[in-house]
């Protein structure tokens, strides 16, 4: 892929949590109406932002964790990168991106479930959140994030 070409994915970073039963969080987007997709946290990374500050502050915006309560297990080696659907493209970042490429992150959830605040942030992304088994996140993810769903599961087996 050129210089170009790569330029054409919002940098993003995206975040398996997981509790001491190895379950993954995921949250139910408040932006999506037409289906019952559920996904993990993800955002993207400011210019000159470090990817690790990026991860912990997107999980903080999404989920109300503090770093205090993670504990990073594993980041995959390579970037996973997917477009957005046809009639995303152009809606969505200003138009500017054609899709996202992420770089993701294996996190260890240290915290109770009290520490889970979807309304911490001014702008909540998610309405309700769950545990569910990994091996389920690509069935629960809206369909064109499943191929990278399937990635970070198989990545992350045997870390979890």
């Amino acid at each position: 892929m050129t210089r170009t070409d790569r330029l054409q994915y919002r940098p993003c970073v995206g975040t398996m949590i997981i509790n001491s039963a190895g379950e993954a969080f995921v949250g139910k987007r408040i932006d999506n109406k037409e289906g019952d997709w559920w996904q993990m946290p993800q955002g993207g990374v400011d210019e000159g932002e470090d990817l690790d500050e990026a991860m912990l502050r997107e999980v903080e915006e999404e989920t109300g964790v503090t770093a205090s309560h993670l504990q990073i297990v594993h980041r995959l080696e390579d970037e996973l990168y997917y477009d957005l659907p046809a009639e995303l493209q152009g809606k969505l970042w200003k138009g500017k991106y054609k899709g996202q490429r992420q770089v993701w992150y294996l996190v260890r959830f240290t915290g109770a479930d009290s520490n889970i605040d979807l309304e911490a942030h001014k702008h909540p992304e998610f309405c309700e959140w769950k545990w569910v088994d990994p091996d389920l996140l690509p069935e629960l993810i809206v369909p064109f994030k499943r191929e990278i769903y399937e990635t970070v599961v198989a990545g992350f087996k045997g870390k979890i």
